[in-house]
């Protein structure tokens, strides 16, 4: 590919990517959260790991269901605004859970108020942003902006393991309160909507785009790309595909993984840094991920990234049984590949749907990921519950995967994706 000349103001093709970058890694560490949690309020609490899974559940399954909405809203009351608003919630919820005492208030601090909050940043904001200020090397960018999922775990949870085990939980959620209302007067004073609004193009264009009219109802304007979008069938593999994706990994693994090493007696520090280690190589699999979707055909690489994390998802029952070698080689496979998906499939949903509407049709496919994250949280505290232990969660997303290898191959099979119209209004 030949190379981009970048224009005097082109420090904004690098600020607007940073800072979203630094929002979504909050976004990732708040959600990541409560799996920190689970030993010590089943402890303090008496809660059982299904009833502290409900308010994983729910929060995982809002993650999703929020983002095309949220994509709506930036649309029409700008990123800043809706970005500002959902720190606010999360700073306010964390804060709140402090004082919780009742298995009630955890489903609604940690899973719906969390749960909107961090829908309305996800991946909705990567993809807005990816697709509003970059023509060329979108696929990278949003791999970096997939991989900040990764550093969010990398980041806060060997810091909350630490503090956990020395002073409590709730410390963690202090410092995840502060964190986001620190982050709001940062983002609005850096941010800028469009690459227009400062006289630019997007990266690799060579004109300014012209104005866009914002919808006039977001949610109504949500619900009719959704429409469109079931009447595709590529969107349905998408979403199937991704609905898998998100039952094995931040539904399950980011789930399940820390009190699956508990049951094996394992530490949860050492808990934590085996999921900060697969933070570092998702890091580098998700960033070379998106390089990769620039270049090759999204296809074959959605069949190996789901192929792989099958594999991995079968042997991780026999990894805990070789602790010493089974779980730091899980960690390098699995953690290449944890959501190293993300790239592939926002440049499918832009060739079916047109790059305009790609971002609102990829937060109903991401909608998909994460209701199948939920029914995997919720699926995985359930078999734990009754079965006593995670082995099957793990040996049926494995499965699950591989199904989903061979599902990729069938989008746009043989053909160019035909774009649907935009939606007015």
């Amino acid at each position: 590919m030949s190379s981009v000349r970048l224009p005097r103001s082109s420090g904004w093709y690098l600020a607007i990517p940073a800072v979203t970058f630094i929002v979504t890694v909050a976004a990732a560490g708040v959600r990541s959260t409560p799996t920190m949690f689970i030993q010590s309020l089943e402890f303090e609490f008496g809660w059982s790991a299904a009833t502290i899974a409900v308010a994983i559940a729910l929060g995982i399954a809002l993650f999703g269901l929020m983002g095309p909405f949220a994509v709506s809203l930036m649309n029409r009351y700008g990123v800043r605004r809706v970005v500002a608003v959902a720190l606010a919630l999360l700073a306010v919820s964390s804060f709140a859970s402090i004082r919780m005492t009742a298995a009630w208030q955890l489903i609604l601090l940690w899973g719906l108020a969390s749960g909107i909050g961090t829908g309305a940043i996800g991946l909705a904001l990567g993809a807005t942003i990816a697709n509003r200020w970059f023509e060329q090397r979108r696929g990278t960018v949003m791999g970096v902006f997939s991989a900040a999922n990764a550093t969010g775990q990398l980041v806060f949870l060997p810091l909350f393991a630490h503090i956990i085990k020395t002073d409590g939980w709730r410390p963690c959620a202090a410092i995840v309160g502060a964190l986001c209302l620190a982050l709001i007067p940062l983002f609005v004073s850096v941010a800028r909507e469009r690459p227009r609004d400062v006289g630019l193009p997007r990266f690799g264009a060579t004109t300014v785009d012209p104005p866009v009219a914002p919808p006039r109802n977001p949610f109504t304007s949500a619900l009719r790309n959704l429409r469109d979008g079931t009447r595709s069938r590529d969107f349905w593999l998408l979403a199937g595909t991704f609905a898998i994706c998100g039952a094995s990994t931040n539904g399950l693994v980011g789930t399940a993984l820390v009190p699956a090493c508990g049951d094996h007696g394992i530490p949860i520090t050492t808990a934590a840094n085996l999921l900060a280690a697969m933070g570092i190589f998702d890091l580098i699999g998700t960033t070379a991920s998106g390089w990769l979707s620039d270049r090759y055909d999204s296809r074959i690489l959605l069949f190996a990234y789901y192929g792989l994390r099958g594999l991995s998802l079968l042997a991780l029952p026999v990894a805990f049984g070789a602790q010493a070698f089974g779980l730091p080689v899980f960690a390098v496979f699995y953690g290449l590949d944890w959501i190293a998906t993300v790239p592939p499939t926002l440049k499918l949903a832009n060739g079916a749907f047109g790059v305009e509407r790609g971002a609102v049709m990829f937060a109903w496919i991401a909608a998909a990921h994460q209701l199948g994250a939920s029914v995997a949280a919720f699926g995985a505290g359930w078999a734990r519950t009754v079965l006593g232990t995670y082995d099957s969660a793990f040996v049926v997303s494995g499965v699950l995967c591989l199904c989903a290898a061979v599902l990729a191959l069938l989008v746009a099979r043989g053909r160019t994706a035909a774009v649907i119209p935009a939606a007015v209004g």
